[in-house]
């Protein structure tokens, strides 16, 4: 007869909960059915302001939303404390941007990931690796494209596109909602699409020129016909060398280009420089991913930002902002959603 003392029985309940613990970060070869919040809610997280208020206007009050990045910080750079694990850990569906710009969040959701969650990276599902765009921030040599897709309003349409399908693969008692939710949205974009068409005629053709701090706008532009001469922000972060900063002014200077864009995240004295010996105006309002006023306001949201910025961009080339006032920037839902945009 064999007998298993009180110490063999330690060791062999320690071995299971170790293997527990391992096969609990390998991703399923079958997900199961997720959970939610106790509400009954999906819980779902985002990254960027933008793509957390374009989720927001698809789920409306039906999910509980959590934005990760914190408006006002550079987001190349965010690196996310232990504690967003835990959000990353709780969520159902992550939504990220891709296209390289959150890798540190991307890992550490991957790391995190509970058994039948989804990672859905929206930039890849929205252009093909031919449409990447390539610049003085976003170097081709370095591999990354531009990853600032949300700017062009089709894009991001079509971002809301994605996060409709993902929410309606998950909550089919809700999908009606959902698709309510996503062709008010698209009512909306299409009348910043208008109102865009609208305005660029308004600019000289000369002044149609973009030269921003971070470059922001390469897929807009692209898109309305409008040309970027350049980005002030090297790939890594760091200032311009003087090389470069003075063949932006003679540029600037040579073509006229009534002003040059900063921006409230990346505030830079090479900007004012630059605008001073060209002669241009500096500009340092525009954001990238930073929603106009604070969580709660009306134009706290990507619509919100997309009309704020062109606000200030369109008549500082010469241009007519007014179709702008025919667009809706508040919520298409009713009622008030629990989105969680950190400050």
């Amino acid at each position: 007869m064999m007998f298993i003392t009180k110490s063999c029985i330690t060791i062999l309940l320690i071995l299971v909960a170790v293997a527990a613990i391992a096969c609990a970060g390998q991703e399923p070869a079958a997900a199961p059915a997720p959970d939610q919040s106790a509400s009954g809610q999906l819980n779902v997280a985002a990254t960027v302001s933008p793509i957390t208020s374009i989720v927001e206007n698809i789920g409306g009050t039906r999910i509980s939303l959590q934005g990760v990045v914190p408006e006002g910080v550079n987001s190349h750079t965010f690196e996310p404390a232990p504690s967003v694990a835990v959000t990353l850990a709780g969520a159902d569906l992550i939504f990220l941007n891709g296209l390289f710009l959150e890798e540190p969040t991307l890992e550490m959701a991957k790391a995190n990931l509970k058994p039948g969650a989804s990672i859905v990276s929206l930039g890849e599902q929205t252009i093909t690796r031919e449409q990447w765009q390539f610049d003085f921030s976003f170097p081709e040599e370095d591999g990354h494209p531009n990853p600032h897709l949300w700017p062009d309003p089709i894009l991001a349409l079509r971002y809301a596109e994605i996060v409709r399908d993902n929410l309606v693969a998950r909550d089919a008692a809700n999908a009606d909602y959902y698709r309510a939710n996503y062709d008010a949205f698209a009512e909306r974009i299409a009348t910043v699409d208008e109102a865009v068409k609208t305005m660029i005629p308004t600019i000289p053709v000369e002044n149609r020129k973009l030269l921003t701090y971070h470059d922001s706008w390469a897929y807009f532009a692209d898109r309305y016909g409008l040309t970027v001469i350049g980005a002030v922000q090297p790939s890594d972060f760091s200032e311009p060398s003087a090389r470069d900063v003075a063949n932006l002014i003679t540029q600037i200077s040579e073509e006229g280009i009534p002003a040059v864009f900063g921006s409230e995240v990346f505030p830079s004295d090479v900007m004012q420089t630059i605008a001073a010996e060209s002669g241009a105006e500096y500009i340092d309002e525009l954001s990238d991913d930073d929603l106009p006023g604070a969580p709660g306001d009306p134009d706290h949201s990507y619509l919100g930002l997309e009309v704020t910025n062109l606000r200030i961009m369109i008549p500082a080339l010469g241009g007519d902002a007014s179709a702008l006032d025919n667009v809706d920037i508040s919520p298409v839902f009713d009622g008030e959603s629990n989105a969680v945009y950190p400050q």
